[in-house]
């Protein structure tokens, strides 16, 4: 099949370094040092134990036109990069090209052929001007939660650390042609992806633990561990999940794992720096809305109090305008 990934990070390449592997006609959209290498060399896949492959039957430009029509469309970009795209990605539609979103977070789709009171409610959080949804209709989405660790370690290489889940779903839970396809596509690839009849659900179970422990680690500068044994963190990281979770139960969603055994699936995991932290120590505009907005949003559409919620989130955000006021540079001494 065609498939056009758009963006090349630690995700985007990971999924098209395998697919192209597995013999799909893969292009990636990108720009930048990432188009030099992947278009001189390939992408480079390295595994965890430090087996390399190459992946050279792969295109590589900047120029959607040129790509052209696809089969797959792989959405493998952060939530608030997506509005940047919006109005090349049709460039890249066919009569029946599906698109893929690999965000973490709530999904500007949500509400689309969810049912109920709130049917068709955009998410402004995600999606302010609404261009996403316009540009990239929610009836061509297969929804998908991503798993895997991986980390671009240069221009064009992908090291994989650990994972290979890809759960996917239609979204209105229904067992589709274009689902069953898409979830054989990333199988051949050596990945496993189940065709979950709430894809929803899933969304929710991975957003419990980043909705709560990206930001403290964020502003704490701690590892998940560290938030975890430290017994004030650790009742924030708590408080900040029963909130989520009255909001979810109020949208039909119920967790599969408790509360308990999802803080103590964080603190195994070590000393590991989330994303957002990453993202702050870097400079780099960390991703707040999808993971922590959009619950806000929703838990005022749902009339759901959520005060440890929201007083993270306002503090985060606070960090994100201070970090974009500097240029880009946390200086501690001036936070102090």
């Amino acid at each position: 099949m065609k498939i056009a990934i758009i963006g090349a990070g630690a995700i985007g390449g990971l999924v098209g370094a395998k697919l192209a592997l597995a013999g799909e006609e893969v292009t990636f959209i990108v720009r930048g040092a990432n188009l030099d290498a992947i278009s001189r060399n390939g992408i480079k896949l390295v595994s965890a134990e430090g087996e390399e492959q190459v992946a050279r039957n792969v295109k590589a430009t900047d120029r959607y036109d040129e790509a052209g029509p696809q089969d797959i469309v792989v959405l493998a970009m952060k939530a608030h990069q997506v509005e940047a795209v919006a109005n090349d990605v049709p460039k890249l539609f066919g009569p029946d090209t599906v698109v893929v979103t690999m965000q973490n977070g709530i999904p500007y789709w949500y509400f689309h052929k969810h049912g109920g009171a709130l049917e068709g409610t955009p998410v402004r959080s995600v999606d302010p001007s609404g261009v996403v949804a316009a540009k990239i209709p929610a009836q061509r989405v297969i929804g998908c939660v991503v798993y895997p660790a991986s980390e671009l370690i240069a221009p064009g290489v992908v090291r994989h650390i650990e994972g290979d889940r890809f759960p996917v779903g239609e979204l209105d839970g229904s067992a589709s042609e274009r689902v069953n396809r898409v979830s054989a596509c990333f199988t051949g690839a050596g990945f496993k992806a189940p065709v979950l009849d709430n894809i929803r659900a899933e969304i929710w179970l991975k957003l419990w633990g980043n909705l709560t422990f990206n930001p403290i680690s964020s502003l704490s500068h701690s590892t998940l561990v560290d938030i975890c044994q430290y017994p004030p963190s650790r009742e924030l990281a708590a408080a900040m999940m029963r909130e989520a979770q009255a909001v979810a139960h109020k949208l039909g969603i119920e967790f599969r794992v408790t509360l308990e055994k999802r803080i103590a699936g964080a603190e195994k995991v070590g000393k590991h720096k989330t994303s957002m932290l990453q993202d702050v120590e870097a400079g780099r505009a960390p991703e707040i809305d999808a993971l922590v907005g959009a619950v806000v949003e929703l838990a005022r559409l749902t009339e759901t109090p959520t005060p440890h919620i929201d007083t993270v989130y306002s503090l985060v955000k606070l960090l994100a305008r201070t970090m974009e006021d500097q240029r880009g540079r946390v200086k501690l001494h001036e936070m102090a």
